[in-house]
């Protein structure tokens, strides 16, 4: 009986290695797969500034920094990317707030991590300050592995300069990223699952550098999973329909901003 119950310890044992280093193998392969795979970029004649709204309605100044969502890489016209569709909805805005004429710029960069924020900000506030800067940032913290804390460190930094510069900052939190099919199963669950740790340590950073967080996984991760269509063609970046729902998303926090920049340009 020991005998028996010996061979049976050292075969589990054998086989719960085997499945390990499978899995390991599994999640290596995958993980080399996604980073071959060919992704979109961004588009070079797709304008990072424009103005938009009645040249005769109160200005407004939105900027937008972090990764490639801040400049649209998936699509192809202005129109279609979160900032776009930002400066669109609040230069109509609503029988409330009335229309604005929204210049619309974006310092982002395609393939940047939380640590390239300072330098975006830098940016951001030469010339004339910006009333309300978006940041979206998170994934490429996420899918490189680093550290959440980390990476929320630098994202509060950031937030913070922009507030002391007077600037109105509304950040949308690393997407879900689960629901991307760049990345097979269960490389995509593991990813998924990086990125709401890093999402959860953005929302504590930026709260507490005074910002506003829009979780964008929570938000939207939903309609990203349910709609293959809110991917482009890399399955990765969103497309036109994938930045319509972030942008609806961020709206209510981004309108708000608007609201008290123009407040505070009021009392100046």
């Amino acid at each position: 009986m020991t005998s028996l119950a010996g061979r049976i310890g050292r075969a589990t044992a054998t086989t719960l290695f085997a499945g390990a280093v499978g899995g390991v193998a599994l999640l290596a392969g995958e993980a080399i797969a996604a980073r071959t795979r060919r992704y979109a970029k961004p588009t070079m004649g797709l304008a990072l500034r424009t103005s938009m709204g009645p040249s005769a309605a109160p200005p407004l100044r939105l900027v937008l920094l972090g990764d490639s969502a801040a400049i649209g890489v998936g699509v192809e016209w202005l129109s279609e990317t979160v900032g776009g569709q930002l400066a669109r909805l609040l230069a109509e805005g609503t029988p409330e707030t009335g229309q604005r004429h929204v210049l619309l710029s974006s310092v982002g960069v395609a393939g940047s991590r939380s640590t390239d924020l300072a330098t975006q900000v830098a940016r951001a506030l030469l010339g004339d300050r910006p009333d309300v800067a978006v940041v979206l940032i998170g994934a490429r913290d996420a899918t490189g592995l680093r550290s959440p804390d980390e990476s929320a460190t630098h994202l509060g930094d950031a937030v913070r300069r922009l507030r002391d510069a007077g600037v109105q900052v509304v950040v949308g939190t690393c997407p879900d990223l689960g629901a991307v099919r760049s990345i097979a199963p269960p490389l995509r669950q593991l990813t998924g699952w990086v990125g709401r740790r890093v999402a959860r340590a953005q929302a504590a950073a930026v709260v507490a550098a005074g910002g506003v967080v829009v979780d964008l996984g929570d938000e939207t991760g939903a309609v990203f999973r349910a709609d293959a269509g809110t991917l482009c063609y890399d399955g990765f970046h969103p497309s036109a329909d994938g930045y319509r729902v972030w942008a609806h998303a961020l709206y209510p926090a981004v309108l708000d901003a608007a609201q008290a920049a123009g407040r505070r340009t009021t009392l100046e």
